[in-house]
């Protein structure tokens, strides 16, 4: 907490207004102009420094002091403590329009570190050298080279002085500093590190810590194009030279270029790194030090190896050895990623079995770690990055998809963005079936996941499940011989080719439905759909379109009962089954039988009745001899004996709490495939009259209105009666309903020398009907019931 003066100090700036501090600027700028150092100007800069930082929002200076300001803090003339307060200021007003700062004129380290701090400040703190490229000079950049590499490799290794208090009781003889020790409490016989530990640190110890958090991104700013990197077209002649010829170069790194001699350094200092690393830390915060030091140690060899190929050869047999140390490491999971990563870049040139590298990334890391957020997180964006690199050995990635899902049904608010950015390149034409089985089944692998957790974790261990949810029985069924099929099959590690019917473990698995991870896994699921479809889309042939559809016709019924999960996953695969008949119609006659058993077999609308309401939908527009030549008329025969069995079982059926009313729309359409049915078999027409005015009889009769409400009683009755007027003309009803493909064009019905009207009005017909009483015509412009 602040003392009352100093309260009362900031209240006062806070309270200050734009003119107020207009003046001051004015004042300020008066006095940088004439490069009055003085104590005025010193005064001045602490109050202006005062009024800018003492609030939460940004105060706005006028260009010419900005400018002042700037200049001031390059000059090679202004006092230290006057600098300080300049680079203060512009960074309590940055990010600003009128910042327009370099280092050209910078003069040395002090002034340095000044302007990259207000750099830093005017915009994203990690891409600072992008905000300015040429910031530095070529001789500027020499020397933070060659002093990068000093703070890297010649930092003391004796520990700091512990600062003296004062006081009575300080002792005049200050304890002499011992030597740094490893993280394993031996003390240190190589060169300082960020995994030295000690009681207190020196100047150049700070410097080495700081040193190697910059590097990697130094490095790279560095970059393949330095003047010390060769040509990528002489790459091919380092990577094929002998060993002896490349070992020549480090033996002599004081006599190398600086950017040369920085990255000689960077691999000695990784690879001190990945030593240090293999020892037993005495402390838990160190044992994660350790690991996270040796990921970035990793990585940083990799921008060595990639810069300059000469680093490959020195760095492999290492990385061979981290490898195989790392896969017996449970608990070093994570630095297998960069690993594999360094592989993908130049597994090829080194002559490295890559896929048994992927294998084991792929194969074990989700199955055994996909309670861990931050891998997951990790894990998935290493394979959208490294999918370029990937090549022939993609094919791993793809089969290993159910592990993948493990991430995602675990971790799926985080992780869903980036699965709807993988799975084009996840899916293909061999695994699309079973993938999109799987994502329909999402909710109860997470379920699974739970499961496997509970009966494998020790008991002194912090639970990873929700403990809120009492799941004996599923446990005990989880263990339960004769359901270890099923669950293998749900926890497959790869892609198996076939799929498998898991309604009773949905029934098993039903206690964990109230789960919060279940419920957020099936809220991802119809994004995630949508994303498949989208991909699937763009290569399925004729063969794959069927099988996707069948599946969404099996799958409909069959899925895990979580609250509101079947309605919003009907919405999504009704839309899509229309989709996949739009672009293969063909479908409704190929799949005759199982369109019919899934008709016959519902007993009423599930999910909202999307479902039902596209496949009769389809039905109705598809099955025709315009559409598929092989459509005959028993087939239409067949499927209006379903579709009128049906309509009469929904409209006959009393609502009630486990069956609700029907929705409108699904009647709607009944009659109007109903209607489609038997314009094109006109034996149908007279059964399909007599059914659809006991329709309109019913749709006004009080009980259809307390039922479905007046609102869906009318619309009943409005598509009953348009109906009746259309099949009073067998012709035009058939013009209307089974139109050919070119009437079912856009076109058609914009052109007004063939739309539909023109049509009607030529036809001379006896009946009195005026063009408003002929709402048939929206029946045939109507493109989707959804």
């Amino acid at each position: 907490m602040f003392t009352a003066g100093a309260e009362s100090l900031l209240r006062q700036a806070r309270e200050i207004r734009d003119e107020e501090l207009g003046r001051l600027c004015s004042r300020v700028c008066a006095l940088l102009g004439r490069e009055d150092w003085g104590s005025d100007a010193l005064d001045a800069l602490r109050r202006l420094f005062l009024i800018v930082s003492a609030t939460k929002h940004s105060r706005r200076l006028e260009q010419p002091c900005v400018e002042l300001l700037q200049a001031a803090l390059c000059s090679p003339t202004c006092p230290e403590q006057l600098q300080l307060l300049c680079a203060a200021v512009l960074r309590e007003v940055s990010p600003s329009r009128s910042l327009s700062l370099t280092c050209d004129r910078v003069q040395n380290t002090q002034q340095l570190g000044l302007v990259a701090s207000v750099l830093l400040a005017q915009g994203d703190r990690k891409q600072v050298t992008n905000l300015a490229p040429d910031a530095l000079h070529e001789e500027q950049t020499n020397t933070l080279n060659r002093r990068l590499g000093d703070w890297l490799r010649h930092a003391s290794v004796q520990q700091g002085v512990a600062h003296s208090s004062g006081g009575f009781f300080s002792t005049p003889r200050a304890r002499q500093p011992g030597p740094v020790t490893e993280v394993d409490g031996a003390v240190a016989t190589d060169f300082f590190t960020v995994l030295s530990t000690g009681q207190h640190f020196t100047e150049d110890q700070w410097l080495n810590v700081q040193a190697f958090s910059m590097l990697r991104a130094w490095l790279l700013h560095g970059g393949p194009g330095g003047s010390s990197t060769p040509d990528a077209d002489d790459r091919s002649e380092l990577e094929g030279s002998t060993l002896s010829v490349l070992s020549a170069a480090s033996t002599a790194s004081h006599l190398l270029p600086p950017q040369e001699r920085l990255r000689e350094k960077a691999f000695e200092y990784c690879q001190r790194l990945i030593e240090q690393s293999n020892r037993r830390a005495l402390r838990k915060a160190d044992s994660e030090l350790q690991k996270a030091c040796l990921v970035e140690a990793v990585l940083v060899l990799d921008v060595l190896c990639r810069q300059d190929p000469s680093f490959l050869y020195r760095t492999l047999s290492c990385l061979r050895a981290l490898h195989a140390r790392l896969c017996g490491d449970p608990t070093c999971v994570r630095a297998l990623l960069p690993v594999a990563q360094f592989f993908l870049h130049h597994g090829e040139a080194a002559a490295v079995d890559a896929e048994a590298v992927y294998q084991h990334l792929c194969t074990r890391i989700p199955a055994e770690h996909f309670h861990s957020p931050l891998l997951a997180l990790e894990f998935v964006q290493f394979c959208r990055a490294s999918l370029p690199l990937f090549g022939r050995h993609l094919g791993v990635l793809r089969s290993s998809f159910p592990n993948l899902f493990k991430f995602l049904a675990w971790s799926s608010p985080p992780l869903t963005a980036e699965f709807v950015a993988l799975l084009p390149s996840l899916v293909d034409a061999g695994t699309a079936v079973e993938m999109l089985d799987l994502l329909l089944d999402l909710p109860c692998l997470t379920a699974a996941l739970d499961l496997q957790l509970r009966s494998s974790q020790a008991a002194s261990e912090k639970p990873l499940w929700d403990v809120s949810v009492r799941a004996a029985g599923c446990l005990e069924a989880f263990r339960d011989p004769q359901y270890q099929a099923l669950f293998q099959h749900l926890l497959r590690a790869k892609a198996s080719g076939t799929t498998e019917r898991l309604v009773p473990l949905h029934q098993l698995l039903q206690p964990l439905a109230s789960c919060a991870r279940v419920a957020q896994c099936a809220e991802a699921v119809p994004i995630l759909l949508q994303a498949f479809f989208a991909a699937v889309t763009q290569f399925a042939d004729g063969t794959l379109t069927s099988q996707l559809a069948l599946l969404l016709l099996e799958r409909s019924d069959m899925l895990y009962e979580v609250p509101e999960y079947q309605a919003r996953v009907h919405k999504v695969l009704s839309s899509q089954f229309l989709a996949l008949c739009t672009r293969r119609p063909s479908l409704v006659v190929e799949q005759a039988k199982e369109l019919l058993e899934f008709v016959g077999s519902l007993g009423g609308p599930h999910g909202g009745g999307h479902m039902l309401t596209s496949v009769v939908w389809a039905i109705g527009e598809y099955l025709s001899v315009s559409w598929d030549r092989r459509c005959t008329v028993e087939q239409i025969n067949k499927f209006f004996e379903a579709l009128e069995a049906l309509l009469f079982e929904v409209t006959q059926l009393r609502p009630s709490a486990a069956l609700p009313a029907c929705p409108p729309q699904v009647i709607t359409v009944l009659m109007t495939t109903l209607t489609k049915l038997a314009s094109r078999s006109q034996d149908l027409i007279p059964r399909v009259s007599l059914f659809l005015s006991k329709m309109r009889t019913l749709a006004q009769s009080p009980a259809a209105g307390s039922a479905h409400g007046e609102e869906d009683a009318r619309a009943v009755l409005t598509r009953a009666t348009e109906l009746l007027n259309l099949l009073k003309m067998p012709s035009v009803a058939q013009f209307v309903l089974t139109p050919s493909v070119e009437v079912s064009e856009p076109r058609y019905h914009r052109d007004t020398n063939t739309a539909l009207p023109l049509a009607l009005s030529t036809g001379r017909f006896s009946w009195q009907l005026g063009s408003s009483q002929m709402p048939g015509l929206h029946i045939l412009a109507e493109s989707s019931p959804i």
